[in-house]
């Protein structure tokens, strides 16, 4: 009776696609080949952006996050000094299970594949930003970033 009632537009292509299954050693590789590109990559593009470049692409972030020394948080963590820092360790704000797990110090690598697509790189996070696609945006936001700490991390 309700498909009489209401008339839903069914779209093409379903929402969620299923890629083609890989085998575990071929994935591994493609993990390890990647991480290491990923790293020589993300340093790279430093050199094709600035700070300035980051400050004005951090406002996608500023409306859950504050990045001043000293600035509480939102309904994200406050990012001062987030670069060479432990993940889900700022006081007073409640992280995900996942994000505290993961425990890894977040560096230039770990920053940059986590603001690729944050639900990815850290299955449960409860991070609803869909990413910055473009790779010189994200180096330019932890350029930015790396900039507002008191103890920046070697851009070398």
């Amino acid at each position: 009776i309700a498909d009489e009632i209401f008339y839903v537009e069914k779209p093409e292509k379903s929402a969620y696609q299923v890629s083609a299954i890989t085998s575990v050693t071929s994935t591994t590789a493609i993990e390890t080949n990647s991480e290491s590109s990923k790293s020589e990559n993300i340093m790279s593009l430093f050199t094709s952006t600035s700070s300035a470049d980051g400050a004005k692409i951090f406002k996608k972030c500023a409306a859950c996050h504050s990045i001043a020394q000293g600035g509480g948080n939102k309904i994200g963590p406050a990012l001062w000094g987030v670069l060479g820092r432990k993940a889900g360790t700022v006081p007073g704000y409640k992280y995900s299970k996942s994000i505290v797990a993961y425990g890894k110090p977040w560096s230039f690598e770990e920053m940059d594949g986590f603001l690729t697509k944050p639900k990815d790189w850290i299955k449960g996070t409860k991070m609803a930003f869909v990413g910055l696609k473009k790779e010189t945006d994200r180096a330019a936001v932890i350029l930015y970033m790396n900039n507002n700490t008191d103890s920046p991390l070697p851009l070398e």
